[in-house]
């Protein structure tokens, strides 16, 4: 049968199903668990589907006064592990009916310009990176729900926080090299302001206190492969006991630590090790091929949206860091015999 060209409404459903439009509201507002049957919102989406019903969402978010849009801050898109991130929250807020849009802060940190004309006008909701934390007040993001990513539970600026358990990503590092018997290691640290930053060197320095015998030396560099080959040739040339393994912050500093290592003619794993953190596609690219900890940065953006949606319905969200993984591969090896 031809399909009327009228557009259906939430009433053609409601007598298509035998309901109410009540319970058409609720089952198509995902609202209807304890009020009515799975067997009535199975009847109802069936009809509406039917019908080729399609909620009218404008007319909805004006009456409601949200937009179901949500506004995810990163650091400049220098990596695609941000890009998973979104890719993540993405799918969960889809299934809520949600949008995100991502908003990279230009240069990565510092202040930035109003994505939006009237961004709380425009937002149910914030998720940002610690990273890209300073976006926050030029966008109103501190005013709006917030959910704050690789930030400081104890003195987050959001309702809730979700982290990657970095601090046992660097144990892992730290305890492989020492397990292959590394005893003075270069720490190449981001040169970022950013408490997950500060979690790594913390948590390496605290692991090298607590060993005997060990020895640890710093190099800060941005997050960029010239900066980071510039600052460790300079590490590796100043004079006294040269480190045998390097500790990176990111796999792109990683990256960097090869050129240098190439250049001052040292071969990797035989005279340098080298590890890095994120498991960026880069970490198979190089070769040898990276030791690293994966980071899992899907899971990261689903998490910190279904935090967000807790946040919003007034719900506690889930508790607990997310889980990360030590890849090792082929840049970490024994030291040579001094």
């Amino acid at each position: 049968m031809a399909r009327s060209s009228t557009r259906p409404t939430s009433r053609d459903v409601a007598r298509a199903a035998g309901v109410s439009q009540a319970a058409v509201s609720l089952v198509l507002g995902d609202k209807w668990r304890g009020r009515v049957s799975e067997t009535t919102a199975q009847r109802v989406r069936q009809a509406a589907a039917d019908l080729g019903y399609r909620p009218n969402l404008a007319a909805r978010n004006l009456r409601l006064g949200h937009t179901r849009t949500v506004l995810l801050v990163v650091p400049a898109l220098t990596t695609e592990f941000f890009a998973g991130v979104y890719t993540g929250a993405a799918r969960v807020a889809a299934r809520h009916g949600f949008g995100v849009v991502l908003y990279p802060s230009p240069e990565g940190v510092g202040p930035a310009r109003d994505p939006f004309a009237s961004a709380q006008a425009a937002l149910d909701g914030v998720i940002a990176s610690s990273m890209a934390a300073d976006a926050l007040t030029a966008i109103s993001g501190d005013q709006l729900p917030l959910v704050m990513l690789d930030s400081d539970p104890a003195g987050s600026l959001g309702a809730a926080t979700v982290n990657l358990d970095i601090t046992d990503g660097v144990r892992q590092v730290t305890d492989h090299l020492l397990g292959l018997g590394h005893r003075h290691l270069l720490h190449l640290a981001a040169d970022i302001p950013s408490w997950t930053f500060q979690i790594r060197a913390r948590e390496l320095a605290g692991r090298l206190a607590a060993t005997p015998g060990t020895r640890l030396t710093t190099a800060h560099a941005p997050i960029t492969i010239d900066a980071a080959r510039a600052a460790t040739e300079t590490a590796l040339t100043t004079p006294g006991p040269r480190p045998t393994a390097i500790v990176c912050d990111d796999d792109k500093l990683a990256a960097g630590a090869y050129k240098a290592a190439r250049r001052l003619g040292l071969r990797i794993p035989d005279d340098l090790s080298v590890t890095g953190l994120d498991d960026l596609a880069l970490a198979t690219a190089l070769d040898p091929e990276l030791t690293t900890v994966r980071l899992d940065a899907e899971l990261f953006g689903e998490r910190g949206m279904e935090a967000l949606l807790a946040v919003l319905e007034g719900r506690e969200p889930p508790h607990g860091d997310i889980p990360v993984q030590l890849i090792p591969r082929a840049s970490t090896a024994p030291p040579r015999p001094s």
